[in-house]
């Protein structure tokens, strides 16, 4: 070997032995979640919303330009939890939001 320590892992995707590290940083990008124009979203990112969303449960609607701070990323890379003065528990769509 030239000296490397890097472990190998062998990818069905490919049939070919590639670098962990390699395959580690793919998955890690696969998770990753972007907004609406493709800006990637990390928590703590402030969010503003491109359009008026009606809220289901709520009875009332969040207005296109309104600023979510502090967004937390899910376990779905399409969905984001949010907090909102008035709405708790409320989980947005990244389709419907632009990072700020």
């Amino acid at each position: 070997m030239s000296g490397e320590s890097d472990d190998w892992v062998y990818d069905e995707a490919s049939g070919e032995w590639r670098p962990a590290s390699e395959m580690a940083a793919e998955a890690e990008a696969a998770k990753a979640v972007f907004d609406f124009a493709g800006n990637k979203l990390v928590d703590g990112d402030q969010v503003t919303l491109i359009r008026d969303l009606k809220v289901k449960g709520a009875g009332q609607t969040l207005k296109q330009g309104t600023v979510i701070k502090s967004i937390r990323l899910t376990d779905n890379p399409d969905e984001i939890d949010c907090r909102h003065d008035s709405i708790k528990g409320l989980v947005l769509r990244t389709e419907f939001v632009r990072k700020r």
